[in-house]
């Protein structure tokens, strides 16, 4: 799938976004990366002026002013797609998990709570109306990914299947590493769980797709940020990028074959 026009299915990542202390920054540093172009709304109470990031003019991600409404510095906030906002708001505390904002409208564009989980990892819930969430997935400039690393995964595994129901596989490409696919109940994948005893802190870490890693962690470190060197492993080519704001994420160039 690549063009999204309507809601993905219930505990899909759907939507992506990042507070911002600075928003001409942000875009300066991301348009580089990327390519992206923006739209920044007029404040409103539940915003605060929200800029939405576009690739070919649909929206892929967003930025916000940083706040404290819900402090997790260092990663994108990844949101879960729901069909009801409120019920899945509700299965998170019976689950183990934390409300950090409870169910909210934001206008017409759909329905949001933000919530952490019994590791500490932070991620929100979006029902959609007129938002589905990201318009293009898994195509370069685009999310391809998310991924809960932790230094505790067992609690981390035991909460997500209770809240979407996911199923857990195992991953024999990466022999020797603690990590276990995500998969809905019709069998989709939607990410993993990565067990790092190293990890400082547990957080839901974002890929997007690139046509080249080398040329994009070029452009990273050229336009303020950083990154680690390129590296292939069995699912693509890959690097570790912090932006100026040392906000951390992760890019990829997939082969034709690893591609959806």
């Amino acid at each position: 799938m690549s063009l999204v026009d309507s809601n993905q299915p219930d505990s899909t990542p759907t939507w992506i976004d990042l507070d911002v202390p600075d928003l001409d920054r942000a875009t300066e540093f991301y348009r580089a990366l990327f390519g992206w172009d923006f739209h920044t709304a007029a404040p409103t109470a539940e915003t605060g002026g929200y800029t939405t990031c576009l690739l070919r003019g649909r929206a892929v991600a967003g930025f916000g002013p940083a706040s404290e409404r819900d402090p997790a510095p260092g990663f994108w906030r990844m949101y879960f797609a729901t069909q009801d906002c409120d019920a899945t708001a509700r299965r998170v505390v019976d689950a183990g998990g934390t409300l950090t904002q409870a169910p909210l409208d934001i206008a017409d564009r759909g329905r949001v709570a933000l919530a952490v989980d019994p590791v500490g990892a932070r991620f929100g819930l979006w029902q959609g109306r007129t938002h589905p969430g990201c318009r293009i997935v898994n195509e370069p400039g685009s999310l391809v990914r998310n991924d809960l690393s932790t230094p505790d995964p067992d609690p981390a595994r035991d909460f997500y299947t209770a809240l979407f129901g996911f199923t857990l596989d195992g991953n024999d490409d990466l022999p020797g590493l603690d990590f276990t696919f995500l998969r809905r109940p019709d069998g989709h994948e939607i990410g993993g769980i990565f067990g790092d005893p190293a990890a400082a802190a547990s957080a839901w870490q974002t890929t997007f797709e690139v046509a080249d890693t080398d040329a994009v962690a070029e452009r990273a470190v050229a336009a303020g940020g950083a990154a680690g060197e390129p590296t292939d492993f069995p699912y693509g080519r890959y690097a570790e990028i912090t932006d100026p704001f040392g906000t951390a994420f992760s890019v990829i160039t997939r082969p034709p074959s690893r591609r959806e």
